[in-house]
């Protein structure tokens, strides 16, 4: 056998190169409407509800189908590209069918009921659903499909090693990344038509905050908490970077146990919740004179893409009201949740330079007990020891935001198609990331898992977050904000 085709033949078994693949298939379904087809438009989208028929619908109105049309067609859709996939890593493809489609409507069910208004409704859209309250816990889907899948893995065994073919949590989280590429593209895109001012200090201010933020992160969970690097590198970038996508993309290119960024995002959720509902409120209290500095601090603080554009969103509505009422301003709306979203922008593409950096330095050195050599000297790797090791779904990752960037960039009239093949394969990514957590939790085995250290987590996290990270922050948005404030009505 020739070393081309033993390398094709390596790249078909390779469940990684698949997930580049599949999500390069996606992204490049959703250029459809730039060149004037709408070739996604029928995939389901999850959306927060009162009433049940309204908890998933096309993403597209357009295309006459209803909501459980439009999940059941998603459902073969994503059956069949994984059903080849798992063809060539070597599965058996009989359990592997079956056991997907319990997987994904168990899954899609979790994602229905963390969407009910009263848990998912941020605490801006409560009055537009008719509801006085909500946990604003937008993400709770993905732990109920956890807690699910636990349940499932723990309590019912023979069930649970039948599904087992088919949980493939790092082909979905992949796939996922590698459509998350796309949207952090037309963030980008949208953010190059703001202030050139707001987008220089958003930039900075990332760069500065996030090369102090991570490195302290990692020292107190090595040395402090005596956690390995597998575990101390996700949870650094996901309390450093943001969140959920930082601590999966991060996991994956060290090729860290897929349990471990599932289990972080788990605590990350809940961390995200409690400043969801806290910093809006101190900002407004303490920054309602300078509105800027308060959105980059969202940005900064809240560590997901919704809760901070959420937070954002709130802090834009409580500071111009109490900016009228006491100082008889009147800001435009809509310039506090632009720094938020700007900001947040900037902290999404350091996810993929990020996660390059370190699958370059955990193939190189001898970063941890598996890595290292007797006599803990640097590695000895060649060229194609590192492409061995390289995740190659953030090729896929990079390979989507580098092409819709430069077609957005080249022809600014298309970037409104663009956004609408995005929100399309943005509606896969979320049922991706549901599946990853629901197979991770019924791969788990819950007492190893308490055995690794929750409890630690949580106190990194605590210490971290109130500890530095929130007043740091603050300090980095005053030093690039502070003075700027939004045009007036």
């Amino acid at each position: 056998m020739s070393t081309n085709t033993y390398a094709r033949k390596r790249a078909l078994q390779n469940e990684d190169w698949w997930a580049a693949w599949l999500g390069l298939f996606i992204f490049g379904l959703g250029l459809g409407p730039y060149f004037g087809m709408d070739l996604l438009g029928w995939v389901t989208k999850a959306s927060v509800w009162i009433e049940p028929a309204k908890a998933f619908a096309p993403v597209s109105k357009g295309t006459g189908l209803n909501g459980f049309t439009s999940l059941l067609v998603t459902f073969l859709f994503i059956l069949a590209i994984t059903t080849l996939a798992a063809k060539f890593v070597g599965s058996n493809i009989k359990k592997y069918v079956i056991g997907f489609s319990i997987i994904f409507w168990v899954t899609m069910g979790c994602i229905m009921l963390g969407n009910i208004a009263y848990i998912g409704a941020t605490p801006d859209k409560t009055a537009s659903y008719g509801i006085g309250w909500s946990l604003g816990l937008g993400e709770m889907g993905y732990i109920i499909a956890m807690v699910v899948g636990l349940i499932i893995g723990n309590f019912f065994i023979k069930q649970a090693d039948f599904l087992k073919e088919a949980a493939k949590p790092e082909l979905f989280i992949k796939i996922g990344i590698v459509v998350l590429g796309a949207s952090i593209a037309i963030k980008t895109l949208d953010a190059f038509g703001l202030a050139t001012t707001i987008i220089i200090r958003g930039l900075c201010a990332v760069v500065e905050a996030y090369l102090i933020y991570w490195p302290v992160v990692y020292l107190i969970a090595r040395k402090f908490f005596k956690f390995t690097p597998e575990w101390a590198a996700p949870l650094a970038s996901g309390i450093s970077i943001c969140g959920v996508s930082a601590a999966i993309a991060t996991g994956s290119a060290i090729r860290a146990r897929p349990v471990i960024p599932v289990i972080l995002s788990a605590v990350i959720i809940v961390f995200v919740a409690l400043e969801l509902l806290l910093l809006p409120w101190l900002a407004q209290a303490f920054l309602f004179k300078d509105p800027m500095v308060a959105g980059a601090w969202m940005g900064l603080a809240v560590k997901s893409d919704g809760g901070a554009i959420a937070s954002g969103a709130i802090t834009d509505s409580l500071i111009r009201g109490r900016a009228l009422r006491e100082l008889g301003i009147n800001w435009e709306e809509g310039w506090i949740l632009m720094v938020a979203t700007t900001t947040k922008v900037f902290i999404d593409i350091f996810i993929g330079v990020w996660a390059f950096i370190l699958a370059i330095i955990w193939s190189v050195f001898p970063i941890d007990k598996n890595a290292a050599t007797n006599s803990g000297q640097k590695n000895k790797v060649s060229a194609s020891d590192i492409w061995d090791r390289f995740p190659k779904f953030i090729i896929g990752f990079v390979l989507t935001f580098l092409v819709l960037f430069l077609v957005g960039m080249n022809n600014p009239e298309g970037v409104k198609a663009l956004n609408t093949g995005v929100n399309e394969g943005n509606a896969f990514r979320t049922i991706f990331f549901g599946l990853c957590f629901f197979s991770i939790g019924l791969v788990t085995n819950v007492r190893k898992l308490w055995a690794e250290g929750m409890g630690r987590i949580v106190a990194i996290y605590g210490i971290a977050l109130f500890g530095f990270i929130l007043w740091f922050g603050l300090f980095i948005s005053w030093l690039f904000y502070h003075g700027i404030t939004p045009p007036t009505v």
